[in-house]
């Protein structure tokens, strides 16, 4: 239900509503409609004052929704049919458009063009649709998912078959038949071939059809991204994904027992199933058909943010989301969750992330459109600042920090978190003992010796074929210790990224050999 006037004008602009003071710049008002129609309705009202909310009515009001209607029968494409109206507020008259969402989206600004012209709604800007946006756009008037579209150069052999039977052992037999009914496959022209779903889900050469279909996760130190302590990539198959993500936010939060009851349990610092929640809702509702950023995980000291590419679906507002409203734009990855008991029930999600931060005294967590991405705030009961021993500091002098967590137990070392044992590198992985990870970094400063290398090259000397294996036990303890850098430092995920030991690194190649010369 739309509220009434009164109350619309006392709200600020956003997604759904804009306020004009007249319609001498129809040019501004026609891209206004059209983002409206393209994204998720709204409401354009002439002859209130964008920033003081002064009502200033409409001169001529007659003459002036004549010209309104014949400006938008004249400059937008595909035909828009709003609603117009006037009202009368305070004595005043006013001019008002009701908007819906369009089904014959991408409607466009004609003089514009079929490719410039095309507009959406990002809060109360209007923002340019590119060339993968307005096919989005084009999909969803259809009701065609992305995910469901066959990849006819492809062959079934392009999936990994073998990971698929892996996530659905004991669910599914994955056979023809299984594979068509879940659309995995599709026919095409007379064959089987690979749907998009089915490359993002299980494909051979993801990256390389899908470059930005990856998990990026930092630990910076602070709140904000001016230092960054810790990073992953991760590209294994989207439900394998997951839990590799739960285990990087895990590496950094604390962990402690509650024997309340009968059994131990493990309290977190940090809340888990919101986070796996919001992380399960960014894979599944991310628009992978956008070029240029993959979903980001961002640990801060105060919070975690998790982004996704893709604005929110069209006819879909933040609110909608809030209210447990849900509409599915990857529905092969969707299904195939669903079957892995990922998800575990439509539209409940946002809804039962409120009500768990509520259940724990948190901040309510936030959703955001920022750019042409969907951003999740979930913010921290405590602060978890970044561990200051430093694997140097520590063989160096031995020495440790003073300052201990609030979530530690009484019996730890102060500079111990629940899940590290007393002289294990906060660097390190739980499952790591302090003379490995040693080993680990010493053996790939040593690859580093004669020059640049890349990731690939380093993995080759050190016999590493495990991705996942090299970057949390060999290359990250290394760059948050400082003992290397990359070369491209502004762009971590670049094909021509390299890495060289720094001052320091050489410097404690340099200390390992005088104590081996003695």
């Amino acid at each position: 239900m739309n509220p009434p006037i009164s109350q619309l004008i006392t709200m600020p602009e956003g997604k759904t509503l804009e306020f004009k003071r007249d319609i001498s710049s129809p040019k501004n008002i026609i891209k206004t409609l059209v983002a409206f129609a393209n994204t998720a309705g709204g409401r354009l009202l002439i002859g209130v004052e964008d920033e003081t909310k002064e009502i200033i009515g409409v001169s001529n009001p007659l003459d002036e929704e004549e010209r309104l209607c014949s400006i938008i029968a004249d400059h937008i494409a595909p035909r828009l049919v709003p609603d117009v109206e006037l009202m009368t507020v305070e004595g005043k008259t006013l001019l008002g458009v009701e908007v819906y969402p369009s089904g014959s989206r991408p409607h466009r600004v004609k003089s514009e063009g079929h490719l410039d012209g095309v507009y959406v709604r990002l809060g109360s800007t209007n923002r340019k649709a590119d060339r993968e946006l307005i096919a989005e756009l084009q999909r969803s008037a259809s009701g065609i998912s992305f995910d469901e579209m066959p990849m006819p150069d492809l062959y079934s052999a392009d999936l990994d078959i073998d990971i698929a039977k892996k996530r659905f052992k004991g669910i599914r037999e994955l056979n023809e038949e299984e594979l068509i009914t879940l659309k995995l496959v599709t026919k095409e022209q007379g064959r089987l071939v690979p749907t998009t779903g089915a490359m993002l889900l299980f494909g051979k050469k993801r990256d390389f059809h899908f470059p930005d279909a990856w998990i990026q996760c930092g630990r910076f130190k602070g709140k904000d991204k001016a230092y960054i302590f810790d990073h992953t990539e991760i590209y294994e198959d989207l439900p394998g994904s997951v839990e590799s993500v739960m285990m990087f936010l895990k590496k950094h939060a604390f962990r402690s027992a509650d024997f309340s009851e009968i059994r131990r349990k493990d309290v977190w610092s940090i809340p888990l199933t919101i986070l796996r929640e919001a992380l399960v809702n960014a894979i599944v509702h991310a628009d992978y058909s956008q070029r240029g950023a993959p979903i980001r995980v961002s640990f801060f000291d105060d919070r975690i943010e998790i982004e996704n590419p893709g604005i929110l679906l069209p006819g879909m507002t933040i609110e909608d989301v809030k209210q447990g409203v849900s509409r599915i734009r990857n529905r092969v990855i969707a299904r195939v969750f669903r079957e892995l008991d990922i998800i575990e029930q439509w539209g409940s999600g946002f809804r039962r992330i409120l009500k768990d931060a509520e259940e724990l005294g948190l901040p309510q967590p936030e959703i955001i459109e920022i750019g042409m991405r969907v951003r999740f705030i979930v913010y921290l009961a405590e602060s978890i600042e970044v561990p200051t021993e430093s694997y140097l500091a520590k063989e160096d002098s031995g020495v440790q920090s003073p300052t201990q967590s609030p979530t530690q137990s009484p019996t730890q070392s102060p500079t111990q978190s629940p899940t590290q044992s007393p002289t294990q590198s906060p660097t390190q992985s739980p499952t790591q003992s302090p003379t490995q990870s040693d080993n680990h970094i010493l053996k790939l400063l040593l690859s580093l010796q004669d020059g640049e290398k890349s990731s690939g090259e380093l993995r080759d000397i050190l016999n590493i074929k495990h991705r996942p294996t090299f970057r949390n036990n060999y290359l990250h303890p290394a760059l948050g210790e400082e003992l290397i850098e990359m070369t491209i430092p502004e762009k971590p995920s670049s094909r021509l990224q390299k890495y060289r030991l720094t001052d320091k690194g050489r410097a404690f190649l340099a200390r390992k050999k005088k104590v081996k010369n003695g």
